[in-house]
């Protein structure tokens, strides 16, 4: 089992849950979120005074997988987020080392579905 970890732009997130329905992934946990890479931020004028905006808006995905779903996974995500600029995001994969669906009792693999 694996957490996938995604960080997206905002406005791809609509692109990305289609991306993953269509491979047959549809739990997921969806977050929003500050962050900079690259990017850096940007500065702007608000009322005279320069204002360094250095967090960006970002959307945190995390989707537990069972091993086979790990490349179906990613690709989707792939498809979804790029768009080919700086900015489209991160994916971090981590082993998940239990999993428990607290309605059935059910652990591991079972637990993810």
């Amino acid at each position: 089992m694996k957490l996938i970890v995604a960080y997206i732009q905002p406005e791809r997130l609509n692109a990305v849950k289609q991306s993953l329905a269509e491979a047959d992934v549809f739990k997921m946990s969806v977050t929003n979120a500050l962050g900079c890479g690259q990017q850096r931020g940007y500065s702007e004028s608000y009322r005279g005074n320069i204002v360094e905006v250095n967090l960006l808006k970002k959307v945190r995905l995390e989707i537990g997988v069972n091993d086979d779903f790990v490349k179906t996974t990613v690709d989707a995500i792939i498809r979804g987020a790029r768009t080919g600029e700086i900015g489209d995001g991160k994916i971090f994969i981590t082993p998940l080392e239990e999993a428990i669906r607290i309605r059935t009792g059910e652990t591991g693999n079972e637990a993810i579905g």
